[in-house]
């Protein structure tokens, strides 16, 4: 942090400059599916699985979302990127030309997403314009395969691919 730098300006910074993974979530409280892209998603614990994720109050899907009992988690990877961008494009109907259906418990799911989650909202926290939302997972699929990971870095999307240097 420099001197004339104040901590929110290096923490927007530090922030931009850190990738994270991208997942995008679904819902339907009644009206209709929502969907939206976030690079938030941590995970908690393995047992039972849990993840958190946070939602933005100035957010239209965010907010619908909140009034979610339950929610589909798309991991995403660098195949599905324009799924992540229609996820984060504000005013787009993210479900008009995009394959998806629901599960048999309802929820909206993307089809080609191989990667992805069923779960239930166990907690929510207000914090500064935003809401930490807990997650526990109930049901899912993890495709095999070696297709490279969506990562969200300086303000743009990224494609992590494996190079077999890893130790």
């Amino acid at each position: 942090m420099s001197a004339t730098q104040s901590l929110g300006e290096a923490f927007r910074h530090a922030f931009r400059n850190h990738p994270a993974g991208v997942a995008v979530l679904t819902a339907d409280c009644g009206e209709s599916p929502v969907a939206l892209t976030v690079s938030s998603l941590i995970s908690v614990s393995a047992e039972p699985p849990t993840v958190a994720f946070s939602l933005s109050a100035a957010s239209s899907a965010g907010k619908a979302l909140l009034g979610a009992e339950n929610i589909v988690i798309h991991l995403m990877r660098y195949p599905d990127l324009e799924i992540a961008r229609l996820g984060a494009t504000s005013g787009a109907n993210r479900f008009a030309e995009v394959a998806w259906e629901r599960l048999p418990t309802g929820e909206p799911r993307y089809s080609d997403v191989a990667n992805w989650f069923r779960a239930r909202i166990t907690r929510r926290l207000e914090l500064n314009g935003a809401t930490l939302v807990v997650a526990e997972l109930l049901a899912g699929r993890i495709a095999d395969g070696d297709a490279a990971s969506l990562v969200y870095l300086d303000r743009g999307w990224r494609r992590l691919a494996r190079t077999g240097s890893e130790q």
